[in-house]
């Protein structure tokens, strides 16, 4: 593996490279811009294009490219060699301050949620100098924002700088009232923990539904999943284990912070956590390695599985979106401090995330909203869909108290013993952590666990930081000019607490009695996708995201309607697949099987023999087999009523209240016939064949 020091970051633009191979007054003018977002001159822009031309030549890159987002969901690439015509039929290996401030990819051939008509072509990738150029695939990839001709926003990295100035802007207000003037920028940062699927790349080309959807749609349980709990932090088979090596060392090439990795609870489950960082480049690491993770799978024969759940029955896999903010000076503003009940400062930040956590709960739900996460959503394995507060026994204590004008009396750390003299004693944590939160406050920063694994961060960390800069705006407008600011912000906390506790609990949030105890508070419960994302226009939200300058009306309706879009065209072609497996495969299996055994029936019975099991398993493989043709062709039916160019909002409902309990049924009664199917005639591995495939 080499030198790890020497490796990381070695195919990144960064800044020790632009402190080398700039000019001093280019490097410092361009520092500024990423620190304080100062206009970037076209000069400053030459010098770091000849630049980053000369260290991607001697790194072998032979073209380069603008890496945006759009609202695919994945990232986007169009490249271009670094060569020009030169004299006598030679060439000139150029790249320009022009080329490297906009491109001009295809506007209309993206989803625009009907902001661009098809003959709107013209869009501009515009440099995103915050985040770090780097090379991969032998081509310098430069990080852009993406926009319409009309500069109307087509991707996911403009809106996260927008919410990014927005929370700035505002806890910079609060900052200033506490006096800490040093203070210049305030950003968000992000972990984000991912979790994926690794199988043998075998099965993957064996499986019509895992190649087209990301998931079986088909798979009777198998005969040993995850009971025993011997996957979790089990030691990593060696396949895996030279997987993650490979991995790391690609990632830590990029910049990226990999850090922790271990088996999860389901078979073939894995989980790689990085350390956090600036939230805009923590959301370009993690589309860099989504796509690594698929990349290194490949080159070990495996394939990656990100889908939020692969395999029904046993656990899905999630993003958990580790979210604080920090000055350019160090401070974590949601870090607690020895005194929590006394600091004034991490109290102000903290209730405004409660505030805004129980204000906009629509959001957090909209925000993770996909066919996907929604099988994921609530099963015994993730949060539920609605959204809660876990904040733990201190802070809880502390909230009381201050709701009830009392001093709180601080926990006292306790020892853990174990009992062993020769372990060492070692203090507990003042509180437990709860998996099942879906916003777990866990020291100085909050987890948001619904993310799904395919998403990208970016989509919650623009409502987290647009959320949290709201509620922070109204603290500061009531707190500003206020002549005693002690007094005034001990009578915010308690106001803001008293307003918003329904939004806090610890307890167990996959319990029948929390739903119901929910309802009673009054909280959100959107079950599926189709039943959250409408409500991203409603009005409260078009004047939050207008306020703060993230989305317009008309960029904020196309968000929603690309997600709908996305939503009913996921299931849709879900159907679709189940279909032609059912009616190229499955029942030709079925069927041939059933002859099989009908021959061993005459056989016997031709020579006086009972054949009473073979009738038996006939009759069920007969009953399953009309059952599966009938369901089939309600599946088809209902399938084909989706409009493919018509309401938007209609297809989606109709693929929630339809089609999903059409694929249901005909799943169930595939699965009950592969049970008692001869393997040998059954067309697809089987989940323990999967599961089990990587040693």
């Amino acid at each position: 593996m080499g030198n790890i020091g020497e490796m990381f970051g070695s195919m990144v633009f960064n800044d020790s490279v632009m402190m080398k191979r700039m000019p001093r007054e280019a490097y410092e003018a361009l520092k500024d811009t990423i620190r304080e977002g100062r206009a970037l001159e076209r000069s400053v822009a030459e010098i770091a294009a000849n630049a980053m031309r000369q260290w991607a030549l001697e790194k072998g890159a032979t073209h380069f490219t603008h890496w945006f987002q759009p609202m695919t969901g994945i990232t986007a690439e169009k490249h271009e060699a670094f060569i020009s015509p030169g004299r006598d039929g030679k060439v000139l290996l150029e790249f320009s301050g022009k080329e490297l401030i906009k491109g001009e990819p295809d506007a209309s051939s993206f989803p625009s949620g009907g902001l661009r008509a098809t003959f709107e072509a013209r869009g501009y990738t515009a440099w995103d100098p915050t985040s770090f150029a780097f090379i991969k695939d032998n081509t310098l990839c430069i990080p852009t924002a993406f926009c319409s001709y009309t500069g109307q926003v087509l991707d996911k990295k403009t809106p996260l700088l927008r919410s990014m100035e927005a929370i700035n802007l505002q806890a910079l207000r609060i900052l200033r009232l506490f006096g800490r003037r040093d203070v210049r920028r305030v950003e968000p940062s992000v972990g984000a923990e991912q979790e994926y699927f690794l199988i043998d790349q075998e099965m993957l080309r064996k499986r019509p539904d895992l190649k087209l959807t990301g998931r079986t749609l088909f798979g009777a349980r198998p005969a040993k999943g995850q009971e025993l709990a011997d996957q979790y932090f089990g030691a990593l088979k060696s396949r895996v284990s030279a997987f993650m090596r490979d991995l790391d060392e690609e990632l830590w090439k990029l910049g990226i912070l990999a850090r922790t990795e271990h088996n999860e609870a389901a078979p073939a489950q894995h989980e790689l956590a990085p350390i956090y960082t600036n939230v805009n480049i923590a959301t370009d690491h993690n589309q860099l390695t989504m796509e690594m993770m698929k990349k290194v799978a490949r080159r070990h024969g495996m394939a990656c599985l990100l889908h939020e759940k692969p395999f029904d029955g046993v656990n899905g896999s999630g993003k958990h979106n580790n979210w604080s903010i920090s000055t350019d000076t160090g401070v974590n503003l949601l870090d607690p401090g020895k005194h929590p009940a006394e600091n004034l400062q991490f109290l102000t930040f903290f209730a405004a995330v409660v505030k805004a956590v129980d204000d906009h709960q629509d959001l957090l739900r909209i925000c993770v909203s996909s066919a996907g996460n929604d099988h994921r959503l609530g099963g015994d394995e993730a949060p539920p869909a609605i959204m809660s507060m876990y904040v733990g026994e201190e802070l809880s204590g502390i909230i009381e108290a201050v709701c009830h004008n009392e001093t709180y009396a601080q926990l006292k750390r306790a020892s853990m013993e174990t009992g062993v003299t020769r372990i060492p004693v070692f203090h507990k944590d003042t509180a437990d952590r709860n998996r099942t939160s879906p916003f777990a406050f866990t020291g100085n920063k909050f987890e948001f666990r619904s993310v799904g694994a395919s998403l990208s961060i970016a989509g919650p960390n623009i409502i987290l930081n647009t959320i949290v800069a709201d509620a922070l705006a109204s603290f500061a407008d009531e707190l500003e000019g206020q002549e005693n600011l002690e007094v005034a912000v001990w009578e915010l906390l308690r106001k803001t607490f008293r307003a918003h506790a329904r939004i806090l609990f610890d307890g167990n949030n996959y319990s029948l009695q929390w739903r119901e105890e929910a309802q009673r508070r009054g909280l959100l419960n959107f079950k599926t996708a189709a039943d959250a994302i409408p409500h991203f226009t409603d009005e409260k939200n078009v004047v939050l995201f207008e306020k703060h300058g993230i989305f317009t009306r008309e960029e904020l309706a196309s968000r929603r309607d690309i997600l709908l879009d996305n939503y009913a065209k996921v299931i849709h072609i879900e159907a679709l697949t189940m279909l032609d497996m059912v009616r190229r495969d499955i029942l030709p299996a079925i069927i041939r099987y059933s002859g099989e055994l009908a021959q061993v029936a005459v056989q016997k019975q031709a020579i006086g023999l009972s054949f009473d099991c073979e009738r038996v398993v006939i009759e069920e493989l007969s009953s399953h087999a009309e059952c599966i043709r009938q369901l089939t062709d309600a599946l088809d039916e209902v399938a084909s009523d989706i409009p493919v160019h018509g309401d938007i909002a209609q297809a989606a409902f109709r693929c929630r209240d339809g089609v999903l309990p059409a694929m249901r049924a005909l799943r169930d009664e595939v699965d009950a016939a592969e049970l008692i199917t001869d393997a040998k005639h059954w067309p697809y591995p089987g989940y323990s064949e999967i599961l089990y495939s990587v040693e």
